[in-house]
């Protein structure tokens, strides 16, 4: 009886460590599974394909400038003798912003004015000889008129026997002296003719020379070309200036600017000048007033290039640099406070597209591939049976998408087409619909993941980054 039981006992223990033994083995078989299965098994962060509107922006960055301003250079070479602006001081067109050394010049004006008095009395004087002569030569005239009849009529009576050959000889001489001084009369009208000429002559070569040093003066005064604010004097009264020459440039006595049309002028990267265009609406920001930014538009684009590192076109440059290159931009501020200075470090967001309601994505989520690692490995097996032994080569140019989630968890890529790219997201023209779920990141991630890989979604990564 107790052996009986014995065996019985012995024999449950081995059913029961069987059954055991088998829940371990299973246990094992389904961990390995589930191991191996992870192992395939990619941990993502994902995102929504959604709507929105967007803006595609250029920034760049430079320093506010007048619209309109010159720099009044010395346009004669002497000593500053007065001073009547200040920097920052308000000025009217023609107010006289400074005062030149002018007694030389003053001098040479005042010399030539008496010259051209002078001139204009000996112009007198001759046009009155040239009356004197012509009254003469009128008498004269009639003199000899009356000698000739005399002439002639003796002639007549000298031939009728009528009058002495003496008296008839008086009269011819009379006529010939007649004749002579009515010739020296008109020689005379005719000097005296040239002497009104000359007179005339050096009264317009005396304004002339007064011309030339009234331009010699007016040089030493200076004004203001229009109204504006004086925005630079980098000279000091009692300074001596001089002009420039050849390869030389002149002193600046002051900037005068026009500040009722203020500009940003900023330098935007070759790379992006080709979406900026006149009329696009813009952003400013300027450093001096931090909390206001400032509605503009563009209103001007340079054609040559800036080599960055110089600053100098490259139209100037004898010989061709392979370093960035900048273009000018010139936008227009809307509503410029009355506080601004040239000179004042800016900064532009010019928005060069917009689109309402687009498809838009993370930029990051964006990637691009070789159509090789495109291939699962299905498709790779299917493909090396079916292929023919000589193979054209591939084109190897990477395709541009995104990872979109699968309902069985897989990531597929998807071949895009982008649109507009904003700050922080980009717009889809085709290739996603609305609310595909696309994976965003890790860049790590991004950048090995393959195609057709077991994907494990974790967002609780970016949850803890918003937060």
């Amino acid at each position: 009886m107790c052996a009986g039981s014995y065996g019985k006992k012995l024999m449950n223990a081995k059913k029961i460590g069987l059954i055991l033994g088998i829940l371990v083995l299973l246990g094992a078989i389904v961990g390995f599974t589930v191991n191996q299965t992870q192992k395939n098994v990619v941990t993502v962060q994902t995102g929504k394909v959604s709507k929105q509107d967007i803006s595609s922006m250029v920034t760049a960055s430079g320093e506010i400038r007048p619209l309109t301003y010159v720099n009044i250079g010395a346009n004669a070479m002497g000593r500053i003798t007065k001073l009547y602006v200040d920097e920052g001081q308000k000025v009217k067109k023609g107010q006289v912003l400074a005062q030149l050394e002018n007694v030389q010049s003053e001098a040479d004006v005042n010399a030539m004015k008496a010259q051209i008095a002078s001139n204009e009395t000996d112009a007198i004087a001759a046009a009155a000889a040239l009356k004197t002569a012509l009254a003469q030569a009128n008498s004269s005239s009639a003199d000899l008129a009356r000698a000739k009849l005399d002439y002639e009529r003796a002639q007549g009576l000298l031939k009728d026997q009528l009058i002495a050959k003496q008296d008839f000889d008086t009269k011819k001489a009379a006529y010939e002296v007649a004749e002579a001084v009515a010739a020296k009369d008109q020689a005379t009208v005719a000097q005296a003719r040239a002497q009104v000429d000359s007179a005339q002559g050096h009264i317009s070569q005396s304004k002339a020379q007064l011309t030339r040093v009234n331009d010699i003066l007016s040089k030493t005064l200076y004004t203001a070309p229009f109204d504006g604010v004086v925005t630079n004097v980098p000279v000091h009264q009692g300074e001596t200036v001089v002009m420039g020459i050849q390869n030389s440039p002149g002193s600046t006595l002051m900037t005068v600017s026009d500040m009722s049309v203020i500009t940003a002028e900023i330098h935007v990267d070759e790379t992006d000048i080709v979406n900026v265009a006149l009329g696009q609406p813009a952003e400013v920001t300027i450093d001096a007033i931090p909390d206001k930014k400032f509605t503009a538009k563009v209103t001007e684009i340079g054609d040559n290039a800036i080599v960055r590192s110089t600053g100098v076109s490259s139209s100037q440059s004898a010989t061709s640099t392979q370093e960035a290159k900048d273009f000018k931009v010139v936008v227009t501020l809307d509503n410029p406070p009355q506080n601004l200075r040239p000179g004042l470090s800016a900064t532009a967001k010019i928005t060069t597209g917009t689109a309402k309601e687009a498809l838009t994505i993370p930029i990051q989520a964006l990637t691009a591939r070789d159509p090789k690692d495109l291939e699962t490995q299905t498709s790779k097996a299917k493909a090396s049976k079916t292929a023919p032994v000589a193979q054209v080569k591939k084109d190897t140019e990477e395709i541009q998408g995104v990872f979109v989630v699968t309902p069985g968890r897989k990531a597929e890529f998807r071949k895009v087409e982008t649109g507009l790219t904003g700050t922080t997201d980009i717009q889809i023209k085709s290739g996603l619909k609305e609310n595909d779920e696309i994976i965003t990141g890790s860049y790590k991630v991004l950048k090995t993941l393959k195609n057709g890989a077991g994907v494990k979604v974790d967002n609780s990564q970016v949850i803890k980054a918003e937060s």
